[in-house]
C-alpha cells in the first residue's frame, strides 16, 4: 500500500510539472508510472490468489 501511496505523490509531482517538460518527456514518464502500476497490479492479484488457494 504504501508503495501506491508513493506512486501517487510521484505521479502528482510530475502532473504539476508537466507544464514545464517538454511533451516527449511527458510522455515517457507517464508511461514509465503507468507499467509501473500495471506491474504492481498483476504482482497483487498473483499474489491474493496464491493466498485464496492456501
Amino acid at each position: 500500500m504504501i508503495f501506491l501511496v508513493a506512486a501517487l505523490l510521484v505521479l502528482g509531482v510530475l502532473v504539476g510539472s508537466a507544464a514545464y517538460l517538454p511533451w516527449p518527456a511527458t510522455l515517457v514518464l507517464g508511461t514509465l508510472i503507468l507499467l509501473w502500476l500495471l506491474v504492481f497490479a498483476v504482482r497483487e492479484r498473483g499474489r491474493r490468489r496464491t493466498e485464496k488457494g492456501a
